[in-house]
């Protein structure tokens, strides 16, 4: 019997986080399956996958990203991994001046601090293997800014940042660090957004639609594919051609 792979999904009861895992599991991967407070959907993720890929191991993982030691209690929850998906996070659509402290607090940890530190602490598993995979669901907004969601943007340019300078540092131990970076994707977080604001946004696309969890998921599954290996401090667009 082949030996399993195991990658940790940051994040795997969100839109995104949902399909990367159903992708990655019908690529071979078994996985830890990471939620904050959607319990529910993890487990019944966890147990549809259980049934259609009996032969991969799935354990669902709980971690407060917006704590202190978030990360350290993960951390305690994981094994054996040679790989790390980070797409957890959460919006913040407000103007700068309506921005409190605890709103920046609690975006950099969930988005920068407690996944870095994650990714610090699971390291020497990462190592351990000849090649290994560190991908972050970063944004279009990472690259280019966005009026009404400054902060977001920072933390997702931060994150950008920590995938250029971690793939430099980490490439000595085989460890591929990339990034994905969506544009306007169809999930829970876009849902509140107004149809005449949304058409406005899709008139804007190149490809004159918006993408879906399905479209990240796959740029994800190549990434860590084997595919890819020669690819490092990479930021892959999904964007339909809206930031080129």
């Amino acid at each position: 019997m082949t030996e399993q792979k195991y990658c940790v999904v940051l994040g795997a009861s969100g839109g995104i986080g949902d399909a990367i895992s159903r992708t990655l599991a019908a690529a071979g991967w078994s996985l830890f399956l990471h939620y904050n407070e959607n319990a529910a959907h993890a487990t019944l993720l966890k147990q549809e996958l259980s049934m259609t890929y009996p032969q991969l191991s799935f354990k669902t993982v709980q971690a407060d990203f917006s704590a202190q030691d978030g990360a350290e209690l993960l951390v305690q929850q994981v094994r054996t991994i040679s790989a790390v998906v980070v797409a957890n996070g959460q919006s913040m659509m407000k103007l700068l001046t309506e921005t409190s402290t605890e709103d920046m607090d609690a975006l950099w940890k969930v988005h920068v601090q407690n996944p870095a530190r994650f990714i610090s602490l699971v390291s020497p598993q990462l190592r351990k293997f000849e090649q290994s995979y560190v991908v972050m669901i970063g944004s279009i907004w990472g690259n280019t800014g966005a009026a009404g969601e400054v902060m977001y943007s920072a933390v997702k340019g931060a994150q950008h940042a920590f995938v250029k300078a971690y793939a430099k540092e980490a490439a000595f131990s085989g460890i591929r660090v990339n990034a994905v970076a969506p544009g306007w994707i169809e999930t829970r977080m876009n849902s509140d957004i107004p149809l005449d604001e949304r058409q406005m946004v899709i008139d804007e696309i190149p490809l004159m639609s918006s993408g879906t969890p399905a479209h990240v998921a796959e740029a994800v599954n190549f990434l860590l594919s084997g595919k890819a290996d020669y690819m490092t401090g990479e930021i892959m667009k999904v964007n339909g051609g809206w930031y080129i």
